[in-house]
């Protein structure tokens, strides 16, 4: 890994680094092989409530408290990718870092990425939590985080928690509910993404989204 190796090295084998040190009767590959398994995917197991780690035997406060750091390191470091250069130049980057933070989530939540005039990240917010319908989401509090950022453009996005990313009839309503009204305070919806599990659909791109 230090000779910059790192893609050669499995899933399991970068937590072990995390850990550290295993327990008796089993090495670190073999605890973090075991907790892949245990929550499905190095994703999962990082997202994982900290009660859940915790009741894994050989995982202390410390191990956790170190997996919760890796995971917030990573969010930070993508972020930082957004705010460097627009975002449309690097939509994977918006992509995996939408994955990383609603991919995994296991209620439905409704976020913004708001933008400035260059389309580089001002700030990520999530606005809403549960079902996401035009009931539920109250575009004043769009309209006021855009306002209190000076946001030129945003783009919105949601998770799915059954993991299918197909935008609902609901989510289309929304979209095209929400577009206009945030033309009219001069903000530009660039985009509105359906984070699924390991999969994202944009509506942008589905032609839902125009002008």
């Amino acid at each position: 890994m230090l000779r910059g190796d790192i893609s050669r090295l499995s899933d399991a084998e970068l937590l072990a680094v995390c850990l550290r040190t295993g327990t008796a009767g089993r090495n670190v590959t073999q605890l973090a092989r075991a907790l892949i398994d245990q929550f499905g995917t190095l994703r999962q197991v990082l997202r994982a409530p900290p009660t859940a780690l915790m009741a894994v035997s050989g995982l202390g406060e410390a191990k956790v408290a170190t997996l919760k750091a890796t995971l917030g390191l990573a969010e930070r470091v993508m972020a930082e990718e957004l705010h460097d250069a627009p975002v449309f130049s690097s939509s994977l980057a918006v992509q995996r870092f939408l994955r990383l933070k609603l991919g995994t989530l296991t209620r439905e939540v409704f976020a913004c990425l708001l933008l400035d005039t260059r389309h580089r990240l001002l700030r990520f917010e999530i606005l809403f939590h549960g079902t996401i319908d035009s009931a539920s989401v109250h575009p004043r509090e769009l309209i006021r985080s855009c306002l209190d950022t000076n946001a030129a453009a945003v783009i919105l996005a949601h998770n799915h928690p059954s993991g299918v990313a197909e935008p609902s009839l609901a989510d289309i309503a929304l979209t095209e509910r929400l577009q206009p009204l945030l033309r009219e305070v001069g903000v530009r919806l660039l985009d509105h993404l359906v984070i699924g599990r390991g999969q994202e659909v944009s509506m942008a791109s589905r032609g839902l989204i125009v002008g």
